[in-house]
């Protein structure tokens, strides 16, 4: 046992050599700025995201139905649903309320008129209205959120189907189908493993392009404070806030950070925790050695609504562009948008830019001139990588604190 135990840390030792590795390889190579070989990176970058959404959308489904399938012969499902809620809900007011402070302390200058309007070509205002993005969670039939991956609507079928399944009537076609459905999650997380094993050539890409990115970008130097802030208010929220709610929990967060560190790395580079989630549930149930019934209940749902990253990232945003619209921000005002930034977080999708066209929304709703959103748009890319990371970190921390808090009552 000892041997194997070595083994493994081994092998993770070569595994983080290899992807800094790739990384550092990557970011050189995106300096450089050779057409051809940033348009190669482009393409292996956009097939790791194609394939990691690929298996995204059926992880989060099978996780959700097998695991509420057993909810009639399980008793602590309500417990994890209810922790889950509750941690998600305070860790994401924590990072809110820490982003309003940073707001507060080290408020922006506003930008130019003439630079946000010269933006505004760049913003396609035909999304839907909040109402309309919280209406479209609702399915009118079974495939549609499958194919547009609409995260929300897939975990309400999924639950509904997973519920319905734990309360039917114990047959053998019941059997047979929940056999299937967990036949088809270990062929899941064996291509789960396969593409692990390929990841290194995508962090290059990734790295490649996240430099080639921040190279050709001119607006940083311009909305530098608001960056600033924005990251700020992430690294806090990382390196700060969730440690001490592991602390409290008598966790080390450290040990956590490292043991989770695969599911983060990928997570900086997709910008998706929902692409994300399939390395999460690897690294949560191998590495720290989750309950499964704990870890493919609560990251799944986590990654939807555990959204630390884009509370703070809404918050944030939606005062600067309000700021410079010319609208008074009083503190009852800041406070209140507080409040629906975490709302707001709570509904949007773990999907890449999925914050970005949310706070365009609210923004249009409020009645904001969207075009200001315009110039952040240079810069969003590496905003979006560190509120990926901070959404990933605060799901695996929820998952841990729920775990510990029911471990004397699950069975492995």
């Amino acid at each position: 046992m000892a041997d194997s135990n070595k083994t493994v840390q081994n092998n993770n030792k070569y595994q983080l050599i290899i992807w800094i590795s790739a990384l550092i390889i990557g970011a050189f190579a995106g300096y450089l700025g050779i057409s051809w070989l940033n348009k190669s990176f482009n393409f292996i970058a956009n097939v790791f995201t194609r394939l990691f959404q690929f298996i995204a959308i059926p992880t989060i489904a099978l996780a959700v139905i097998t695991t509420l399938s057993e909810l009639g012969t399980k008793k602590n499902t309500g417990k994890i649903f209810a922790r889950t809620i509750t941690y998600t809900l305070l860790t994401t007011f924590c990072a809110a309320i820490v982003s309003l402070i940073l707001y507060i302390l080290f408020t922006p200058d506003n930008i130019i008129v003439d630079t946000a309007a010269q933006n505004t070509a760049q913003i396609q205002t035909g999304g839907l209205s909040y109402y309309e993005h919280l209406l479209s969670i609702i399915p009118n039939n079974i495939l549609q959120p499958l194919i547009s991956g609409n995260v929300l609507s897939v975990i309400l079928i999924a639950s509904a189907a997973g519920i319905g399944l734990s309360f039917a009537p114990e047959t053998e076609n019941k059997t047979a189908f929940l056999k299937v459905l967990y036949g088809m999650q270990e062929l899941l997380f064996v291509l789960i493993r396969a593409l692990i094993w390929a990841l290194p050539a995508g962090i290059m890409a990734f790295s490649a392009q996240l430099t080639a990115q921040i190279a050709s970008s001119a607006a940083i130097n311009a909305l530098g404070k608001y960056t600033a802030i924005v990251i700020g208010g992430n690294l806090i929220q990382i390196f700060i806030i969730i440690p001490l709610f592991l602390i409290l929990h008598r966790l080390n967060p450290v040990q956590i950070f490292k043991k989770m560190s695969p599911a983060l790395t990928v997570a900086f580079f997709t910008k998706s925790s929902a692409g994300t989630l399939p390395v999460t549930l690897s690294a949560a149930e191998k590495n720290l050695n989750i309950n499964p019934s704990v870890s493919r209940f609560v990251l799944p749902i986590c990654t939807t609504v555990n959204m630390n990253g884009c509370a703070a990232f809404i918050l944030i945003t939606s005062l600067f562009v309000m700021q410079n619209a010319g609208f008074e921000l009083t503190l009852s005002t800041m406070i209140f948008w507080v409040f629906i930034s975490v709302f707001a977080a709570i509904g949007n999708a773990g999907v890449p830019m999925g914050c970005y066209f949310l706070t365009l929304s609210l923004m249009s709703g409020a009645g904001v001139p969207v075009g200001l959103l315009g110039v952040i748009l240079p810069i969003y890319a590496v905003i979006d990588m560190v509120e990926t990371v901070e959404n990933v970190w605060s799901d695996s921390a929820v998952c841990t604190m729920v775990n510990k808090d029911l471990s004397k009552e699950l069975v492995q």
